[in-house]
């Protein structure tokens, strides 16, 4: 995994083989808590929207801000609450507010909400 050296890898194999921290894992199955598996990216491979900042401002009709961000992140991307001269790309649903007049103030790309479905599928998103 990219990032992760011996060190890591060793100590996270560690965890993952004793009986106690297992036990501690399925208790918190047990407790409500819910894993999601994610893809691993073969190391040495760039996500296509690795490096990028995104930020969310109004409604999107057709999935929840927390169902975009996921999507943003599954491709590499990040997620802040406030825009900024670092920001790439304000994703501008309906009632933007004004997060939207400072994206046009620092000159960032704003993308309507078919502009972000999109962006999405050129970069390879999947539902599945």
């Amino acid at each position: 995994i990219h990032e992760i050296g011996p060190e890591i890898a060793a100590s996270v194999e560690s965890f993952f083989r004793e009986e106690r921290d297992l036990a501690v894992i399925a208790s918190m199955k047990d407790l409500g808590v819910q894993v999601q598996d994610i893809a691993v990216q073969a190391a040495g491979t760039a996500k296509p929207f690795s490096g990028k900042i995104f930020v969310l401002t109004g409604t999107l009709d057709s999935m929840s801000r927390d169902e975009a961000k996921q999507k943003i992140e599954s491709l590499g991307g990040r997620v802040t609450s406030s825009v900024s001269k670092n920001t790439d790309y304000v994703i501008a649903g309906t009632d933007p507010g004004s997060k939207l007049e400072k994206a046009h103030s620092f000159r960032v790309t704003v993308l309507d909400e078919a502009g972000f479905e999109s962006l999405l599928s050129d970069n390879g998103f999947s539902e599945n």
